[in-house]
């Protein structure tokens, strides 16, 4: 059985039945694109996280300071949600994809030619309206093309991708700072760019865009004025999520360092291995939410991620840590993995770019402040019960947000 659509390739394309759901027959690409795009977003962000020390000496401010661009970047993500989300629910997923990864590609290779710190702070502040806008697109273009019986997983491996950016930004630090510089570690994701321009070009348009284009902006914003009270509780859970996030990554480098004197060549090793534990997670944890649902399995993960906090903060050797960290990420990312179909899920048929991308991105910003807040707390509780009093607090509320939560997993984009 087929299902007939006159396009050029690149666009709408021939659709296919997979068990009675229409696919379109290039759907890899559009998954393929939409991953590798999360891969880079995250990558280019976490180029920062690792040279905090650098620079702040190149720009002669504190680490604070330099701690502090990443709340600004995570501010300013609504924006590029809203203008590019809206883009993508009028027009299409492709052309917003393409122009989101460009542009923030382009704006982390100027990164390290900023003349002074204030023009640092500019590009990382619009840096994030890239990063906030690719979110939305690249979700709702994997979860629109890949087969619903593969949904949870594809979902995992989506978000997996954040900490396939992170890992390899730690790979980074050992291979292209030593050799070329730091400068590169801005520059050398503008080849991967380019691909992903390629891969998102030759993927089909979304068979459910297709169904349930809106016929125009005051549409859009029709549909979301709708759904308030799901867009409010959905913000609510995106803000705890991101926290439990950020709080558990963006400063570990710097708390290996502060606390236990270590090198940044360990520090890279064990980002390396925590973030092969937070891949692994994402794609366990997205699989068999499945078969769980998706509200049970974020809370089974969230269970390991409070099982692994004695390690995580206060492991004494760096096995212990080693141990702490991978089985945390693991369950962060566990936990995380299982958002991109959850969102989706739960979002409306006709503005899944928009909704999900400001939903995720408004929960970037209020939970924006959360790095800034873990690193003054280090200053009363040290360091390490910073960290844990920071994410019990955290996966307390996401117990209630999940615990109480809805859930319409295997919904059909479709229908």
């Amino acid at each position: 059985m087929k299902w007939m659509s006159n396009s050029r390739p690149g666009s709408g394309a021939t659709s296919i039945a997979i068990n009675h759901e229409p696919v379109s027959p290039r759907w890899g690409f559009a998954v393929s694109s939409g991953i590798l795009g999360w891969i880079l977003d995250a990558f280019d962000f976490f180029v920062l996280v690792f040279l905090v020390d650098v620079l702040a000496n190149h720009f002669h401010v504190s680490k604070g300071e330099i701690v502090w661009t990443i709340t600004i970047t995570l501010a300013t993500r609504p924006i590029g949600a809203f203008v590019l989300g809206s883009l993508a629910d009028r027009y299409g997923r492709r052309r917003p994809l393409i122009a989101s990864v460009l542009y923030f590609s382009i704006i982390t290779a100027c990164t390290p030619f900023a003349p002074s710190y204030a023009v640092f702070v500019v590009l990382r502040a619009l840096y994030g309206i890239g990063m906030g806008g690719y979110w939305g697109i690249g979700a709702s273009l994997v979860m629109e093309s890949s087969p619903s019986r593969w949904r949870g997983l594809f979902s995992g491996v989506m978000q997996g991708g954040y900490s396939g950016g992170y890992l390899l930004a730690a790979v980074a630090l050992r291979v292209i700072e030593p050799r070329f510089g730091w400068q590169w570690m801005f520059l050398c994701g503008l080849a991967f760019a380019v691909l992903i321009v390629v891969l998102t070009w030759l993927s089909p348009e979304s068979l459910s865009w297709q169904k349930n284009r809106p016929a125009s902006f005051a549409e859009v914003a029709g549909v979301v004025w709708q759904h308030k009270k799901d867009f409010v509780y959905l913000v609510l859970m995106m803000t705890a999520m991101i926290c439990l996030s950020h709080g558990t990554q963006d400063l570990y480098p710097d708390f290996l360092k502060t606390v236990h004197r270590f090198s940044n060549n360990v520090i890279s090793n064990l980002a390396i291995l925590y973030n092969v534990g937070a891949i692994i997670g994402a794609m366990v944890v997205g699989h068999y939410s499945d078969q769980l649902g998706r509200r049970v399995a974020i809370l089974l993960a969230l269970v390991i991620c409070l099982l692994s906090i004695p390690l995580w903060a206060f492991g004494s050797t760096i096995i212990m840590l080693a141990i702490g960290s991978f089985v945390m990420q693991f369950g962060v990312q566990g936990a995380f993995g299982v958002i991109p179909a959850h969102l989706n899920e739960l979002s409306p048929d006709s503005v899944r770019s928009l909704f999900p991308g400001v939903v995720y991105q408004l929960g970037v910003l209020i939970s924006a402040p959360a790095v800034v807040i873990e690193f003054a707390l280090r200053k009363h509780f040290g360091y390490q019960w910073a960290l844990t009093i920071f994410e019990m607090c955290v996966i307390f509320v996401l117990f209630l947000i999940f615990g109480f939560g809805p859930e319409r997993k295997g919904h059909n984009f479709h229908a």
